[in-house]
């Protein structure tokens, strides 16, 4: 007796004009940060077939020395945060979940059956759905010292390295709600807190603003212009100029708290979905839905109000548990 196996067989399109295989995936993730790790996390489990794409892992934490408030964590530093996110995905990937590290999305278009990704080495990839948590980039502070004193006293994250200058003089560059939020979390720990506004009034909540300013331990300075940052092998002094006097002032301040802004990194997806007047992606804070159908966003290129570690994290798991839904129920 003769007896035929057959197994399934993938089916696989090869396109030799562009040198690259072509996947119907289900999900394409963009990001490897904390929300597009726990995405990733949540396909494989999910059983969602993922093409999981990330030029670095770990997001904008990565530059912290001394992360204290991600959760299971009492301390850790960036780089193994970026190291655990990383382990952590590829010890649930299986088959499942494939993983383009190294690598970012340029180009992103909708197709009849999904949409259709170019990475930056030219591949092009195929999903039925895509989840955004491509993240953001600190705006630079471009004044003299800057660059040199960056993550010697000067800092990006409040909520990261806030608790480092705990009884020490600091200074907050930026008066919009992210300033005010981080002063406001800087006054928990700090000897004393003085916010710099470039303007002749502050972009913040007025409600954030009285509430802050009130604080005992808080300064608030308007039409100051920063000059420069100054120290030998760490932060000793910031320098303002008073736009209204022309004078320059300096405070004796051992760190320097810079929040002037945000840059999304939404480009790639300008022409398909809604984006704020900030570049970040509107999003339904129900389901995490984008205004393009079949596609999520999650984590700091999002419209949301708070922008932390593990906000994002919870963010990106519901928009995955609203992508299975959507894709297994139709």
């Amino acid at each position: 007796m003769t007896f035929i196996i057959c197994y399934p067989v993938l089916v696989i399109l090869f396109d030799t004009t562009l040198k690259t295989t072509t996947v119907m995936y289900d999900l394409l993730i963009i990001g490897g940060g904390p929300a597009g790790t726990s995405a990733g996390v949540y396909a494989s489990r999910k059983q969602l077939k993922t093409l999981f794409v990330t030029e670095d892992w770990g997001g904008q934490s990565t530059v912290s020395t001394d992360i204290q408030n991600w959760i299971g964590s009492p301390s850790i530093s960036g780089s193994d945060l970026a190291d655990s996110f990383k382990t952590h995905l590829e010890t649930y990937a299986g088959d499942v979940v494939t993983i383009a590290s190294g690598k970012r999305v340029v180009k992103l278009e909708k197709t009849e059956e999904g949409y259709e990704a170019t990475l930056s080495d030219e591949s092009v990839h195929q999903a039925k759905a895509v989840l955004i948590c491509a993240g953001s980039k600190r705006r630079q502070l471009e004044v003299a010292g800057a660059e040199e004193f960056e993550h010697k006293g000067l800092t990006y994250c409040a909520s990261c390295d806030g608790p480092i200058f705990a009884g020490q003089d600091v200074a907050v560059i930026g008066g919009g709600n992210a300033g005010f939020e981080s002063a406001a979390q800087l006054l928990a720990y700090a000897k004393s807190v003085t916010l710099l506004q470039y303007r002749d009034a502050y972009k913040a909540d007025p409600v954030t603003v009285e509430k802050v300013l009130a604080h005992e331990n808080m300064t608030g300075i308007l039409n100051a212009e920063t000059a420069r940052v100054e120290g030998e092998s760490f932060v000793n002094g910031l320098v303002y100029k008073d736009k209204i006097s022309g004078e320059e002032v300096k405070l004796s301040v051992s760190g320097v708290f810079v929040e002037i802004g945000m840059i999304p990194n939404t480009d790639f997806a300008a022409h398909l979905v809604d984006l704020d007047d900030y570049k970040r992606v509107k999003i339904d804070p129900w389901t995490q839905q984008t205004s393009a159908k079949n596609i999520w966003a999650a984590g700091d290129c999002t419209n949301i109000k708070y922008h932390q570690n593990n906000i994002a994290a919870g963010d990106a798991v519901r928009a995955l548990e609203d992508i299975y839904v959507t894709l297994k129920t139709k």
